[in-house]
Parts: C-alpha cells; sequence; structure tokens
C-alpha cells in the first residue's frame, strides 16, 4: 500500500488500522483568533478574550478555547485523514493541558478500526483517534473521530478551477 501524494488526500483502501499518520501543517494559534472563535460562537467566558480576568486564575493568561482547539486539531488532520470522506463524529474529547495564545498547535493520528459500510458500498468506516501538542510536546487534547471515506474511484470528482477571464 502506498500513501497518497501531498494533497491528494486517503481513500478508503489506504487506510490499515495501527497506521500512524503525522500531519504535516502546524498552526500558531494568535489572540484575534481566540478572540473571533469564542466570540464568534457565543462562549461568553471571560478566561478566553479577558486578559485581566485571565490573569486571576491559575493559568495566568487567557486559556485557547476548547472547541477551537478541536476544530484546528481536526483540520489539521483532514489531508491525511478525511478529504474523501463524510465526518460521522468525534467520541471521547480529552483536554489533558491547556493551549495558550502563540502556541503551535500539531497533531496526529492513529488509525484504529477501519470496516466496510453496510449501507453505502462505494463506502467505508475509518476511526482514528487523533492527539494535539504544542511546539514544547505538550498534548493538549485527544479524540476519537469516525468518518465515512469513499472507495477509490467511487468519490466525487475533484473541483475544478475556472479559467480566468481576459
Amino acid at each position: 500500500m502506498t500513501g497518497p501524494q501531498q494533497g491528494d488526500g486517503r481513500w478508503f483502501e489506504d487506510f490499515a488500522a495501527g497506521m500512524v499518520l503525522p500531519h504535516r501543517l502546524g498552526r500558531t494559534i494568535t489572540a484575534a483568533d481566540n478572540t473571533w472563535f469564542t466570540l464568534l460562537t457565543l462562549n461568553n467566558n471571560p478566561i478566553h478574550f479577558d486578559a485581566a480576568y485571565a490573569a486571576q486564575t491559575e493559568f495566568g493568561r487567557p486559556l485557547v478555547n476548547s472547541t477551537l482547539t478541536l476544530a484546528l486539531a481536526t483540520g489539521l488532520s483532514v489531508d491525511d485523514v478525511s478529504r474523501h470522506g463524510i465526518n460521522l463524529g468525534w467520541a471521547a474529547v480529552r483536554m489533558p493541558a491547556p493551549l495558550f495564545e502563540g502556541d503551535t498547535l500539531y497533531a496526529r493520528s492513529t488509525v484504529v478500526g477501519v470496516r466496510d459500510s453496510r449501507s453505502r458500498p462505494d463506502m467505508g468506516i475509518v476511526e482514528v483517534e487523533t492527539t494535539g501538542y504544542t511546539h514544547a510536546g505538550v498534548v493538549v487534547i485527544v479524540f476519537r473521530r469516525t468518518i465515512l471515506v469513499y472507495r477509490r474511484g467511487r468519490g466525487p470528482a475533484p473541483p475544478t478551477l475556472p479559467a480566468p477571464r481576459p
């Protein structure tokens, strides 16, 4: 089994239980990212956007919104895990340490299960456990995700880019 070229994504046949998939990109979280996401999602906990408030907590500074951490770790995994799939859900989300503004988040996923779909013969079901960690190696999130993934040659055609008009 060979892996995909960068940016191609994996098809159902490319997965096997036990595979470890280090995700190539990292993402540095800014204060603007954290504040924008927190307010966009109507989370009014000041620990995410009020530095004076957060300074009074045991953390001493704003925490990155936990659902932003989940969204970013998921996004970092898309090229390797779900580019040709449909997310079915997350389970067992744990946050063993906080993520802070200025941290760079990296992720890797381990394939924990692969099976045929009983209702969709053109697809299979892949379960992964994704670990998100900082540039210092501190694990900040671990979760399981289940994805319905197309079989090679059975998914939608890739988008075509329009030609620019003169």
